[in-house]
């Protein structure tokens, strides 16, 4: 009996038994109990047995659970993240050849699936796929490193247990890193340091180290040390287990492992003592044994390393180089050794039904199902729709519901991804990250099974700072060209789609000017629809700076029923960390105005705020309160009072001190010194506040503030001005107050386009 309840088919039962039906049979004072399976079988255990199963059906998911690792590769721009990627499927034969990223081969990075990456050479949407590794399964999301594409990092890491930060040796922490460590904390992601490309030359990881510590403020240590640098690296010594590694054979496939060469003897144990000092500055266990000068065996110091770093405390840097195929398989073995499996991390839904508060989720395949929709992707069969599941099992055929819809889907298909390609799965349990065909959703959306309503908490989505009009150039294909924004505003948060009102261009706004061309690039390729695209536009907000009063009459007789509606009141700013953009009160006492109408005022203020008189530009951080008005027993209507509340909105505003607001990025330039005076000097001509000047290694590092209305066509002027050694990165930082000067000149250029047409 015992045997058979550890076969498989009755394990698979226990699966479907809940875990209250398991231990209430199991405690029932009967010796014998009977279950009734879903096709009708009886089926007699004993309560010895059933508790023995109940053990068995734990072991059978826990085993499961902590051969899973969830984790995504991010860096910044060139740091090598998807050539790192292409190495680790190659090693654990995912595929049999390796690829470069540029695809001069013409093929290409597998990960890279797009034509349009493998002609730029950089990655452009988030891909997932997973490999196994001594008997682990790892799934896997290479994301962008470049800025414009900061959603892809964003919903990567949302749903990842860990992550892997790719530094370059001889860039060290760039901009773009900084911002993906900020997203990780942001997302409380556990995560090692891989420092790469120590084969070129300038290499040196222990000024990156102390960088990571100084700019990323890491709690770090190196756990390996690289054997010879630049030409001269052959492979490494790992700290913990105090063995050389050397990669042998054509591919770097071959790991041997020797002893540590006798001239680095002095510089390891150095290493390894810093390491522990670290460690257990973070951790109790190990700060014990190291106050007591006890010996410290490798497993101890590595059960050290992995509580501190599941805990955060602690960030292992390993090091290597990707395109020289040393140091990715310990980089593996690292994964496996020192990243949580998704039991060990704690993730919270909101429960729709208590006022969203705030549940822990088992993250086991034994509770109810949820599971989170981070991203989606038009493919050859429909919406492919990615799915990270944090609770239960998720069959194919099985009915879920969408939590923010309310609607119940069917899964026609589950399939789990590698790339771009696909394999079919019947079934995925907790911590698994698959996909399904044909469910519409939107991303973000949570998906149950109907028994509890839990959402999981949103992403952090930055807002655009820069538009384009788009138009079709030929008439007939207009059907393809708002299907193809369509999609891409479905697949892409960040990427909007609006109808200038006045001129009646399409406007498409995004995060800078590489990611709107990669739009029209691909509206051309993937629709075969040639675009004609207008100046780039930058997206101005205007705002209030003090109070003022309004108090319109609007009054119309056109014969029949009239218009009437009377609103006093007035307009203020909102404090400038205001968490909403518009604020509406209602403070009338008594019924002056219906209450019917009241829904209608602030509809008729919020449609005033779209565009503020100075410019056209919508209004932000304004508070109106309503303190009084009038109506009339026929002639008020809900038309009435909207009208009036725009009209008042528009008398008011001029009073109220406007002022336009323009997007400010931070920006960070790396140039040679002997161009720091040329760059400084551009950089203040464009308005620019310098707030940080560093010196790294022959480069000038300059941390500066501009606006983005004054950063087109910077990357042409940059490499002239630095005869092509200088580079940039840029973010959107804020939205402030333009000078008077330049807020004259744009009010009298709106002026004069108004007046033209």
């Amino acid at each position: 009996m015992a045997r058979s309840i550890r076969s498989s088919a009755t394990r698979l039962l226990y699966a479907l038994c809940t875990e209250n039906t398991l231990s209430s049979l199991s405690s029932s004072s009967s010796p014998f109990a009977v279950i009734v399976l879903e096709n009708g079988q009886r089926r007699g255990f004993s309560a010895g047995n059933l508790a023995r199963a109940k053990e068995d059906k734990d072991a059978w998911w826990k085993e499961a659970m902590e051969k899973l690792r969830n984790i995504g590769i991010s860096a910044h721009i060139d740091s090598g993240k998807t050539t790192l990627t292409e190495r680790i499927l190659y090693y654990t034969g995912r595929i049999h050849e390796i690829h470069e990223v540029r695809g001069r081969d013409g093929v290409g990075a597998k990960m890279d699936s797009m034509d349009l990456e493998r002609e730029k050479g950089i990655t452009i949407q988030s891909a997932a796929t997973y490999c196994t590794w001594n008997g682990y399964q790892v799934n896997i999301i290479d994301t962008p490193g470049h800025v414009d594409f900061t959603i892809e990092v964003e919903r990567a890491l949302r749903v990842l247990d860990g992550a892997i930060l790719v530094l370059c040796s001889v860039g060290g922490v760039q901009s773009q890193s900084i911002t993906v460590d900020r997203q990780m904390r942001r997302y409380e992601v556990p995560r090692l340091a891989f420092i790469n490309k120590l084969d070129r030359m300038g290499a040196d990881p222990w000024k990156v180290l102390n960088q990571a510590r100084s700019k990323l403020r890491h709690h770090s240590a190196a756990v390996q040390v690289p054997i010879g640098l630049e030409e001269e690296f052959q492979g490494l010594v790992d700290l913990v287990q105090l063995k050389a590694y050397f990669f042998h054979g054509s591919n770097g496939e071959k790991v041997v492992t020797s002893d540590i060469p006798a001239d680095m003897e002095a510089l390891v144990a150095e290493k390894r003592r810093e390491l522990i000092e670290m460690v257990s500055e973070v951790d109790d266990q190990l700060a014990e044994a190291f106050l007591n000068d006890e010996p410290i065996s490798p497993s101890d110091l590595e059960m050290a390393i992995r509580r501190a770093t599941i805990a955060r405390k602690f960030v292992p840097v390993f090091m290597g180089s990707a395109f020289k195929n040393k140091g990715v398989q310990p980089l593996l073995d690292g994964v496996l050794s020192y990243l949580p499996c998704p039991a060990e991390v704690s993730n919270y839904a909101l429960d729709q039904t208590k006022n969203e508060e705030k549940v822990t989720l088992s993250g086991t395949p034994a509770g109810p199902l949820v599971a989170l929709a981070f991203k989606l992707e038009e493919g050859r069969f429909g919406q492919l729709t990615y799915l990270r599941i944090y609770e239960g099992i998720i069959h194919k055929g099985d009915f879920i519901i969408n939590i923010n819809t309310g609607k119940k889907i069917k899964v026609p298909r589950l399939v789990r991804m590698h790339s771009d390609e696909m394999e079919d799965i019947q079934e995925a349990h907790a911590g698994q990250i698959v996909a399904v065909f044909g469910v519409d959703c939107a991303s973000g959306d949570t998906f149950t099974d109907g028994s509890v309503r839990y959402t999981m908490t949103s992403m952090n989505v930055p807002e655009p700072v820069m538009s384009l009009a788009v138009s079709p150039v030929s008439k007939d294909s207009g059907g393809q060209f708002s299907k193809a924004l369509n999609r891409f505003q479905k697949e892409d948060p960040t990427f909007r789609v609006g109808l200038d009102a006045e001129s009646g261009q399409t406007i498409i706004s995004g995060m800078g000017e590489l990611h709107l061309d990669i739009y029209v690039e691909r509206i051309r390729r993937e629709y075969k629809v040639d675009a004609t695209v207008g100046k780039p536009r930058v997206n101005f907000r205007e705002t209030v700076t003090q109070r003022a009063e309004f108090d319109y009459l609007h009054k119309k007789q056109t014969g029949g029923q009239g218009q009437y509606g009377r609103v006093c009141g007035y307009i203020e700013p909102l404090p400038m960390e205001s968490p909403t953009k518009f604020e509406f009160e209602n403070m009338i006492i008594g019924q002056a105005i219906p209450s019917n109408f009241i829904p209608a005022i602030e509809k008729g203020f919020r449609e005033a705020c779209n565009s503020g008189s100075l410019i056209g530009h919508p209004v932000e951080n304004v508070r109106v309160v309503l303190t009084d008005g009038a109506s009339h027993a026929v002639d008020s209507s809900e038309l009435a009072f909207k009208l009036a509340a725009i009209y008042a909105f528009r008398q008011c505003y001029a009073a109220a001190k406007p002022v336009i607001l323009e997007p400010v990025m931070l920006v960070e330039l790396k140039a040679p010194t002997e161009f720091q005076g040329t760059v400084t000097g551009d950089i203040n001509k464009r308005k620019g506040v310098i707030v940080g000047n560093d010196q790294d290694g022959d480069d000038s590092v300059i941390t500066t503030h501009v606006p983005l209305n004054n950063m087109f066509g910077y990357s042409t002027a940059l490499r002239s001005m630095t005869q092509g050694k200088g580079e940039f990165t840029m973010e959107y930082k804020e939205h402030s107050p333009v000078s008077q000067d330049v807020q004259m000149q744009l009010i009298n250029t709106y002026k004069a386009a108004k007046a033209a047409e």
